[in-house]
């Protein structure tokens, strides 16, 4: 299970505090996030009760303050590219 640390914090209705800003993937247990961060040192605050999927914009019920999910994170999570950055042309050399 992967949890979520974050830059910011806020409260939804039923005042329970939830992430906000740039979020990033953390293991519990551990002192970094999946993309290398230390969260002592860059300041993050750990949400252990919230889940990675629950901070993603497009599907998550708790992403409505989530300004960026962190694009090396959600790789090392096995997120894929919808689009690729290239395109393949006809006749081939």
């Amino acid at each position: 299970m992967s949890a979520v640390a974050a830059t910011g914090t806020w409260r939804d209705p039923d005042n329970v505090r939830r992430p906000a800003g740039v979020v990033h993937a953390w293991h519990p247990g551990t002192n970094q996030t999946v993309c290398g961060l230390a969260l002592s040192k860059s300041q993050l605050t750990k949400f252990p009760g919230t889940e990675w999927a629950e901070v993603q914009p497009a599907t998550g019920i708790h992403a409505d303050e989530v300004t960026e999910v962190c694009r090396r994170c959600a790789a090392g999570m096995g997120a894929r590219r919808k689009s690729k950055p290239w395109q393949r042309i006809d006749p081939r050399p």
